[in-house]
């Protein structure tokens, strides 16, 4: 268990926590949730002991053991990665140092005998004997193919050495388990795995990520980092935002009876109940929403954007985008071939591919960025296109406007009051609005892409991991605002309930030609015959 008391932390004038007193107890994993700037990372800095708080203390049950998903990846580069994985276990890999140390004595004494003896016992009632062999079980689970157990961590790319992290952190059961955004640059069957390791855990384990599909899959209970407070509140990140939004829902229905409300909120619990129980929830598992006191439950202080893309300049006509035999090669590789297709009006297609490079070529080509590659391609005489790139750095580089100038920049309409409308949707108002591009986060960036998108008001949208670098409201306004959007839709994007609830198309670009499925996204992950197709196709 953790317990936290009267907790608070200041930099200077800034408050980011205040008084906190909190718990989080065996059995139960807990999504650590806020807007961007919250606190959400310093939070579980302080629970580490990384970072000291301001006031109070965190006090951990005696003799249980905490484990960090580390953020430094070079930290271990001049390890093994074998070695590193077991280091998540300090006590048993300090036992490992010192056995060694003992053995390799040229003076062996009967003392040391003694102690070697004493280390020897205590390292089997650990799991000594297994720990390579269950090292490299995390390995393989996580991707690590066993031929990399023993190269130096220095030698994997960026993605390999997030996983031998991650496989760090889970090693040796820890009693607590603090995990700071833990599926960056894992892909789905990783994540999957992942999923199902954490949904079974017994432990407390604290998790921040921007993956809603993850944290309602893996967290029994959301802890919600508002205005320098934290509230948690039982159930999964979807029972947390959907009750959220019906009880602010009802605090603006001034005339609806108290009665009338406690009803609605019941009815509300008792179907997401039913709903979480048909899922492999942790949420579900626990039954805990049956036992929610309606009168506890409090609506967020969160904002969240307006983005809504339906104000197109025309309608679309039936030809959308026509695709014929598309090649590229990336850096002398093969990254697609002989890609055909049409796209219907009206459809939102999800775009794959073997990695992030592949599916940006396709959005460079198609949105005129890119003229190397074979093949062509032809939009509609009906449609006006608006693209959002993953990277965005050439539309802020070298510009030292403010927002309202540099909005007005793409704006055929330069009133002012008409530019600040559309800031104001994603959240920019006042003063901000007279923030310097040179200044933005990586977030506030996006924010302003689509500021940019929404004006444009094009009748066909191209979207390439749109939620890199957004909070979660914002990445929820944007799932809401696609799911709205009546025109057809062209996306790639790692967060899986944005997929899944917006695409009602695969494509898939492969080496070896493309696969072209009309079917829900989950449906096509899941499906043993399209992933017998999908091995074939990348051989």
């Amino acid at each position: 268990m953790i317990n936290v008391s009267n907790l608070s932390l200041r930099y200077g004038k800034r408050v980011l926590f205040e008084d906190v007193n909190i718990k989080f107890t065996e059995g139960n994993c807990y999504g650590i949730i806020g807007a961007n700037g919250a606190g959400k990372s310093t939070f579980l800095k302080i629970l580490s002991g990384e970072i000291e708080p301001s006031t109070g203390k965190v006090e951990i049950s005696k003799g249980q053991r905490m484990s960090v998903l580390k953020q430094n990846h070079h930290q271990y580069d001049e390890v093994d990665v074998l070695q590193t994985v077991i280091m998540g276990n300090d006590v048993l890999y300090s036992i490992m140092q010192e056995k060694d140390a003992l053995y390799a004595k040229e003076d062996f004494t009967e003392e040391d005998g003694i102690r070697a003896g004493d280390l020897e016992g205590t390292f089997g009632e650990m799991g000594g004997w297994n720990a390579e062999s269950d090292a490299a079980t995390l390995l393989s689970n996580l991707g690590v193919k066993e031929d990399k157990h023993y190269q130096k961590v220095k030698d994997l790319d960026g993605n390999e050495k997030v996983r031998v992290l991650l496989a760090q952190a889970l090693f040796g059961d820890p009693d607590i388990l603090l995990l700071d955004e833990p599926t960056n640059d894992l892909d789905m069957n990783t994540i999957s795995w992942l999923e199902n390791f954490l949904s079974e855990y017994d432990k407390v384990v604290l998790v921040v990520s921007h993956d809603r599909h993850f944290l309602d899959t893996v967290c029994t209970h959301v802890a919600d980092i508002d205005f320098g407070k934290i509230n948690i509140f039982t159930g999964n990140y979807s029972f947390w935002y959907e009750s959220s939004q019906l009880l602010l829902k009802q605090r603006a229905d001034q005339n609806k009876k108290a009665e009338d409300k406690i009803a609605e909120l019941k009815e509300f619990i008792a179907r997401f109940s039913a709903n979480a129980s048909k899922s492999k929830q942790a949420t579900s598992k626990k039954k805990m929403l049956d036992k929610i006191n309606v009168e506890d439950m409090k609506p967020s202080n969160r904002k969240y954007p307006a983005i809504l893309f339906n104000n197109q300049t025309r309608e679309a006509g039936d030809q959308i985008l026509e695709v014929k035999g598309l090649t590229k090669y990336i850096n002398g590789e093969l990254a697609f071939k002989n890609i055909n297709f049409d796209l219907k009006r009206g459809q939102k297609v999800t775009v794959l591919g073997a990695s992030s490079l592949v599916t940006t070529a396709f959005y460079k080509i198609i949105n005129g960025e890119d003229t190397d590659f074979e093949g062509e391609y032809r939009w509609g005489v009906t449609i006006t296109p608006t693209y959002l790139p993953a990277d965005n750095s050439a539309y802020f580089e070298g510009k030292d406007l403010n927002l309202v100038d540099w909005l007005r920049q793409y704006s055929e309409e330069k009133d002012e009051t008409f530019i600040r409308g559309f800031l104001g949707k994603m959240l920019f108002s006042g003063e901000e609005t007279q923030k310097k591009c040179t200044v933005l986060s990586g977030g506030e960036k996006v924010r302003c892409m689509l500021s940019r998108m929404m004006m444009q008001r094009g009748n066909v949208l191209t979207f390439d991991e749109p939620t890199n670098h957004l909070d979660l409201e914002s990445i929820t306004a944007l799932n809401n605002g696609m799911k709205d959007f009546r025109g057809t839709i062209i996306f790639t994007s790692r967060d899986h309930e944005l997929t899944q609830t917006v695409s009602d198309r695969v494509l898939e670009l492969t080496p070896n030609g493309l696969i072209d499925r009309e079917m829900p996204f989950d449906e096509y992950i899941t499906d043993p015959k399209i992933q017998a197709l999908r091995e074939e196709m990348y051989k």
